[in-house]
């Protein structure tokens, strides 16, 4: 049986589920993680640990001029001690443009299923992947298992199915025929996908697979060889990815380096080489605004980016404060808010939350929040899983900061000892009051377990001020809280205009910090946040031409 046999219910289902936005999961992470098996969790904690301190020897990309690693675990803040082989970019480049014209030839079709092969293998690994994951970026167990390898594999299903639809959106042939008045114009026509080229898909340090994959699959379904080059401080989750891509292509006959790993160091970074080489012709990247906006400049090249934003929460006026409290403590708790759509700034009117026919004030609402959040990080049964680690050091350099900045500190950032590594890098949310007029601080990211609570003059103006941000330096979530239908309608008509998406009134168990495959549309593309989204038509319609041939009928 072919794999476009085996796999085809499976691509139909998830086409399907594009054009329905209503729940689906290929790979599920519930009712129980153990769907994938009663020994997956522990066999996976043993492949992971089997590496470490070894080399990655899975890739089938031979002949490397060196092996090379700097991973390090935040729980343990040890070097992990993985090597990679290392290339040189004209190998790279090389091997790529030799397995270009093989790929490309095959039909969408059959790429579409070796690429569902491929995340079939891959939920063998999911466990493992979740371990990698946790020791590269800091993530909670559940976090790591669910985001890297259930919810990841779906957004590349999700790609893999946008794709394809979009690659059969017209026909191959036709016969045309044009009357006239004494007679026909007739030609056969015939129209095919040509792909762009070499792409190159730049990871982040927070999300290695989850913001990588949408890219890589939707490259590879496309036609287009793929160079991933993971961020050099979380390169096992993605790597593990890539070797069972690699291996579906070599099992299927076909050269493994349509897909090949690019690893580089913190001294030598390898992106901006990469990114600027003629024949790299798509680039994907999640990451600083900075390097983003630089990629975006390039010429020659089409680029998909993710960068930083400020997300913002508007308090109006709620039915229950205490619910809403918690889920606001727990969405700025969930990975010490190393999430690209965690909540930053929080903004309430000076004559405060209408709940009933009272007013809770931002300093009732700071102490609530504060002692939520505290009620959360101090449960030795939740805490320390729900925060995780900080990834990297310069995190913790900028919660010290925010410490010092203008304004009335409302909850410390402290450290908490977590009780399966005592040497983890910890940091619980610090929550920091200001005033409207102080945007010189809140007119930025700060990226990690930071919350700004800001007083305006009254719900325009923080309905105002939430768009300015998302207008100017980009938004990727927003949530609003009110029980006023005009208010609300007036939220989402000013959002909407500043291409961000609003959650409204999220209590129990949903928060602003997630968005679901097959539905949700992460990033717009449409304000400073990123140019691109995962994963709508203009995500997979941009990295292939449509190219038409005619044949004159006599």
């Amino acid at each position: 049986m072919s794999y476009f046999e085996q796999h085809q219910t499976i691509i139909s289902r998830a086409i399907e589920a594009l054009h329905q936005r209503t729940f689906y999961a290929q790979y599920p992470e519930f009712p129980s993680p153990k769907i994938y098996g009663e020994t997956a969790d522990a066999d996976g904690r043993a492949k992971f640990q089997s590496v470490v301190g070894k080399q990655f020897n899975e890739l089938l990309q031979d002949q490397p001029s060196s092996w090379i690693g700097q991973e390090e675990s935040p729980y343990m803040q040890e070097p992990l001690n993985i090597q990679y082989p290392q290339f040189e970019t004209e190998v790279l480049i090389s091997r790529a443009l030799e397995s270009f014209d093989q790929w490309r030839k095959i039909p969408p079709e059959e790429r579409a299923s070796l690429l569902v092969e491929s995340l079939e293998k891959i939920k063998s690994r999911f466990f493992e992947i979740a371990y990698a994951t946790m020791h590269t970026t800091g993530q909670g167990y559940m976090m790591a298992f669910q985001a890297s390898g259930p919810h990841a594999a779906d957004r590349a299903l999700e790609a893999i199915a946008t794709g394809l639809e979009e690659q059969q959106r017209f026909p191959r042939k036709v016969n045309w025929e044009k009357p006239m008045p004494k007679y026909s114009i007739k030609l056969k026509k015939e129209w095919r996908v040509i792909p762009k080229g070499i792409s190159l898909v730049i990871g982040c340090s927070t999300f290695p697979t989850w913001n990588s994959v949408p890219g890589i699959y939707a490259s590879l379904v496309t036609g287009n060889p793929v160079l991933v080059k993971p961020h050099p401080g979380a390169i096992l989750p993605i790597a593990i990815f890539v070797a069972e891509i690699q291996k579906v292509f070599r099992e299927a006959g076909l050269n493994p380096n349509i897909c090949q790993l690019v690893v580089d160091t913190f001294e030598k970074p390898a992106a901006v080489g990469l990114a600027e080489h003629p024949e790299v012709k798509l680039i994907d990247f999640t990451g600083n605004s900075e390097f983003g906006g630089y990629l975006e400049t390039l010429p020659g090249k089409t680029v998909f980016t993710e960068k930083t934003g400020v997300n913002s929460v508007i308090l109006d006026s709620v039915d229950d404060i205490d619910k809403v409290v918690q889920n606001l403590a727990f969405s700025v708790t969930l990975y010490s808010g190393q999430m690209c759509t965690a909540p930053q700034n929080i903004y309430i009117t000076e004559s405060g939350i209408i709940m009933g026919g009272e007013s809770i004030s931002i300093s009732q609402f700071s102490e609530k929040l504060s002692a939520a959040i505290n009620g959360i990080v101090d449960n030795p049964k939740a805490g320390p899983f729900v925060l995780g680690a900080i990834q990297s050091k310069d995190t913790c350099d900028r919660i010290e900061h925010a410490h010092r900045l203008a304004g009335k500190v409302c909850l410390a950032s402290r450290s908490i000892e977590h009780p399966m590594f005592k040497n983890a890098r910890v940091a619980t949310p610090m929550v920091l009051q200001l005033d409207a007029d102080q945007k010189e601080i809140y007119s930025k990211e700060l990226f990690g377990p930071i919350v700004l609570l800001i007083k305006t003059n009254d719900v325009e103006q923080s309905i105002a001020l939430a768009k300015e941000q998302a207008e100017t330096n980009g938004a990727i979530s927003c949530g609003a809280y009110t029980v006023n239908q005009e208010i609300r309608d007036n939220i989402a008509d000013q959002m909407s205009l500043a291409y961000t998406p609003v959650s409204f009134n999220f209590t129990g168990g949903i928060y602003v910090n997630q968005h679901a495959g097959f539905s949700d549309f992460h990033v717009t593309g449409g304000n400073p946040a990123g140019n691109a989204s995962f994963t709508n038509p203009e995500f997979v319609i941009k990295r292939f031409t449509w190219v038409g041939l005619r044949d004159a009928v006599s």
